[in-house]
């Protein structure tokens, strides 16, 4: 087949994967590779960290069929090594050279590595692919010891988890409070709050100075201020790097990830790029950002299809996320922004809540929400809208959503 109706797809994650079955669903006559590092075809990977402990922790992105069905090449175990721009084509560790018309990068991302003595240990865990998550799972068992470096959303996730099966929990954060970079301190203090309720250790404000063990098997940590904590298990949770060296020694404009425009062109017009390796621009935001996200990698799948089927480019979406804690199902809608008032909709201790984040004109710019779907969906077509809304209504659970905007409040009398 024409090389110049060829697509080279690297990296068959949530991105990559979703791409692959989009351009088949929308007709594309051409050749579709999908290029792999893992021995797996694409799976789901948020049940990797929010139920890992579960029988459901496994879940396919699509039915192993499917691809053969489809005419898509799958080529794992087997990734990409080298870009040649010049050629047009991408060279495999096997010492394959696949010639494409298009080239998708969609790399991901690799967990943050502990740069601490011992951390090289058997039994300090990442968690970022399946074979991570069978290695998690096998080691967080009843009665076991885990420590968890890191407050984030799969660390607090993993924590939730392992609580649930009777494990001793410690977690440990570099910075002042829980999801320092990700979540107001208005859901870090109620999620902080719901974890030691249920008997999970936070330490704040700490560091980790080494691992302790025999050289056989973690032991323990030791913390910066000499603290030692016993444990069984390491879960390093401290972020993720995107997998951008391939871009890089391709000579494609990177900036913590590749950069890519409003729809997911890179710096070579032959080249795409998706999914969290991605620098994006986003329209309704107006900058350049990096969203480590479900929805994001799907959006950005989309925009691609689009660029190569030559059809209309979707308009992007409002940003959301969400996580699973305990029975704390959250949905966050757009980007946390310096300079806004939180204006709390319902009562955490009820465990259903919202904070809605509004700038000076009363315009929400995120919205953060626990057990509180309606709020949630209202809150995010409000971000999108640029909606106005009234703070004391919003504050009032008894006022209907609907008629919390600017416009919908009736004046008092005079």
């Amino acid at each position: 087949m024409d090389p110049a109706h060829t697509v080279v797809i690297v990296g068959a994650g949530q991105a990559g994967g979703t791409l692959a079955g989009l351009l088949r669903q929308q007709k594309f006559p051409g050749r579709v590779l999908l290029v792999g590092a893992e021995s797996d075809p694409p799976y789901h990977r948020p049940p990797l960290s929010k139920k890992y402990d579960g029988e459901d922790y496994l879940q396919w992105l699509r039915p192993e069929s499917f691809y053969a069905d489809n005419d898509i090449e799958l080529r794992l175990a087997d990734p990409a090594v080298g870009i040649d721009r010049a050629a047009r084509t991408v060279s495999l560790r096997s010492g394959a050279v696949l010639p494409y018309g298009t080239l998708v990068l969609a790399t991901g991302a690799k967990p943050r590595a502990l740069p601490v003595p011992g951390a090289d240990l058997p039994g300090v865990l990442a968690l970022r692919t399946l074979t991570d998550a069978v290695a998690l799972r096998t080691a967080v068992l009843a009665d076991a010891r885990l420590a968890i470096v890191g407050a984030g959303y799969v660390g607090l996730e993993v924590a939730a988890a392992a609580r649930a099966r009777g494990c001793e929990v410690t977690v440990v954060e570099r910075e002042e409070r829980v999801l320092a970079r990700v979540a107001s301190p208005e859901l870090s203090r109620i999620l902080t709050d719901s974890h030691r309720a249920r008997g999970t250790r936070i330490l704040t404000g700490t560091d980790v100075g080494a691992v302790l063990g025999d050289g056989l098997r973690v032991r323990g940590i030791r913390l910066a201020d000499g603290t030692e904590i016993d444990c069984d298990t390491v879960l390093v949770g401290i972020g993720a790097v995107p997998e951008d060296n391939l871009a890089r020694d391709a000579g494609l404009e990177c900036l913590a990830g590749v950069v890519v425009d409003a729809a997911a062109r890179t710096s070579d017009p032959h080249i795409l790029a998706i999914g969290d390796v991605t620098h994006r621009m986003h329209e309704g935001l107006g900058t350049l950002v990096r969203l480590e996200s479900i929805p994001s990698a799907t959006e950005q799948a989309k925009q691609a299809a689009a660029v190569i089927t030559g059809t209309a480019v979707p308009p992007h979406e409002v940003p959301w996320f969400w996580s699973d804690q305990f029975d704390l199902k959250m949905k966050m809608a757009g980007v946390l922004t310096p300079g806004t008032e939180a204006v709390l909709r319902g009562d955490p201790g009820s465990g259903s809540c919202a904070l809605f984040h509004l700038d000076s004109e009363g315009i929400p710019r995120s919205v953060e929400t626990i057990n509180a779907a309606a709020d949630f969906m209202a809150g995010k077509k409000f971000i999108g809208s640029r909606t106005r809304l009234n703070r004391t209504a919003l504050a009032d659970p008894g006022t209907p959503l609907r008629e919390v905007t600017q416009d919908s409040i009736t004046p008092p009398a005079a």
